[in-house]
């Protein structure tokens, strides 16, 4: 017997890897979200008529679907901490300065799009206290009088025999800048998602006045370049976060065969937030033992150069020409034994590509700080040990300073290795 259907809702709340949620929504709605791929799974309820079996992923934000609800996925990791991660990984020297405070005001708000529309309005205020930074940028256009150098060419092209108007270019010093056109455009954007408070949509409304002089970007157009620069030292928190949001919003999904679907909303991966995280926080730490580390490094597996595989981190030596370890970083949490069979099976075919005798998995979660697992048939060194594979977890609901330390008992842990070889 089923159960006669029910108005499709306007705000579905689910929880990261939470359980599947039945939802009663339309089937255009439903299939809306099943192919946007936002959701690790979008299937028909069997049983309960217009229901849909919703269930998220490692994605966590807000988004609106055309046609269908808003739908909120809230982390497993509290707000505070999600953004300390995010702020580390986009500007990691700053943050380890202060760890302790965190280096995201987040506000009170315990959501992740309020939290975020809260926390870039205020970066973007600090970074306009002193006013709106200008700079100089070549314009070139069709004038009455002759200003900067004639475009010869063009003026030939177009105005042969006439004169004026007189095609020139000229080095104008205003505040169309990349900076202040990626700060607009981030603002613009927070003002169109789902959720945020009043009180931040106004504040934001405002920043959007004092902005107003930077052209708007159109929509799916790279991103203007900046340089970081001591002129623009003021505006790199804000243009750091700013950057996130603009690559976090509005994501275009194409599933086979059909137009790409576009969806209104802000998304953090957390798979890809925690392995960022993982690999910045490392490499800062090594850099205290002397050592350097590449993220994401190309290799192949096999000899014909068929088969890639890119580590998250490789270990150097100081010169960045020796390897020396390998890290991989896994947003997940061990099963009850401790042991994740493919996990350890991908970093030792790392190691074994690379030469190395020590490889380490972080996991964002585990029964145990550490535990090393030696590879039989492996051994081949001089201490007659094989290879080691080296498993970390990590506690993300502990203070900064505390995920610090963590890492930098890591990378002592890599620096000790280093000393065994040599």
């Amino acid at each position: 017997m089923t159960v006669p259907a029910t108005e499709p809702v306007a705000e579905v709340s689910l929880r990261e890897y939470g359980p599947a949620v039945s939802v009663p929504l339309d089937a255009a709605a439903g299939r809306a979200l099943a192919a946007s791929g936002i959701l690790r799974s979008a299937t028909p309820d069997i049983g309960r008529a217009g229901h849909w079996l919703l269930r998220a992923g490692s994605r966590v934000g807000a988004v609106r679907v055309p046609g269908g609800p808003v739908v909120r996925i809230m982390p497993k990791t509290p707000v505070t901490r999600l953004f300390f991660l995010l702020g580390f990984s986009l500007d990691p020297a700053r943050a380890w300065r202060h760890s302790e405070a965190g280096t995201v005001d987040t506000g009170a708000y315990d959501d992740v799009v309020p939290a975020l529309a809260h926390a870039v309005e205020r970066q973007i205020d600090a970074a306009l206290r002193l006013g709106v930074l200008q700079g100089y940028r070549e314009v070139e256009e069709s004038a009455l009088v002759v200003r900067g150098r004639v475009r010869e060419a063009e003026q030939i092209r177009r105005h042969f025999g006439r004169t004026p108007p007189v095609e020139i270019a000229y080095d104008a010093y205003t505040a169309d800048t990349a900076e202040n056109r990626i700060l607009r455009a981030a603002v613009e954007r927070l003002l169109r998602l789902p959720g945020v408070p009043g009180p931040v949509r106004r504040r934001l409304g405002h920043q959007r006045v004092r902005l107003a002089d930077a052209l708007p970007l159109i929509r799916g157009q790279e991103l203007p370049h900046w340089q970081p620069s001591r002129l623009n030292s003021r505006y790199q928190p804000a243009l750091r976060l700013a950057e996130a949001v603009l690559r976090g919003t509005s994501p275009e999904h194409r599933p086979a065969g059909t137009e790409p679907l576009t969806v209104d909303g802000f998304l953090l991966d957390m798979n890809k937030l925690f392995e960022d995280f993982v690999t910045v926080a490392l490499r800062e730490a090594l850099r205290e033992h002397g050592l350097t580390a590449r993220l994401q490094d190309p290799h192949h597996l096999d000899v014909a150069r068929l088969v890639g595989m890119r580590p998250d981190l490789v270990v150097r030596t100081g010169d960045g020409r020796t390897p020396l370890a390998v890290v991989d970083a896994k947003y997940k949490i061990e099963k009850a034994d401790g042991l994740l069979n493919a996990d350890l099976y991908q970093a030792l075919a790392y190691a074994t590509v690379l030469g190395l005798r020590e490889a380490h998995l972080v996991y964002a979660a585990g029964r145990q700080p550490e535990r090393c697992h030696e590879v039989r048939g492996t051994a081949a060194g001089p201490d007659g040990r094989g290879v080691r594979i080296h498993q970390h977890s990590l506690d993300l609901s502990r203070a900064p300073e505390q995920l610090l330390t963590a890492f930098r008992r890591i990378a002592g842990r890599l620096a000790s290795g280093r000393k065994e070889e040599n």
